[in-house]
């Protein structure tokens, strides 16, 4: 039998194969949340999930908010389409042993 070491989120329960893309994924989803606080508490009577949504999208879109951010607001629909085929490629799915 073999030991694997796997990394678990306690945000969210998704598995990781090292730690690198665990802390990652952890980051990624304590700025959704504050993101998802900030919309809450800027605009009144919004949805909370629909508020979570948003907040996780921003947060798995940072990289392309900071680059629209400095002067290239395109780069947030060319990759539209590539956000979407890999949005959880860092998650690797955790399958028991049998």
């Amino acid at each position: 039998m073999a030991v694997v070491a796997v990394w678990k989120c306690d945000r969210d329960g998704a598995m990781f194969d090292n730690k690198k893309d665990a802390e990652e994924h952890d980051k990624m989803l304590e700025l959704a949340a504050n993101i998802t606080t900030l919309i809450e508490r800027s605009i009144e009577g919004i949805d909370e999930q629909v508020s979570e949504e948003i907040g996780l999208l921003l947060a798995k879109r940072r990289d392309s908010l900071a680059k629209a951010c400095k002067g290239k607001p395109e780069v947030l629909l060319e990759e539209e389409v590539n956000s979407e085929e890999s949005s959880d490629e860092t998650v690797t799915p955790f399958a028991a042993n049998q």
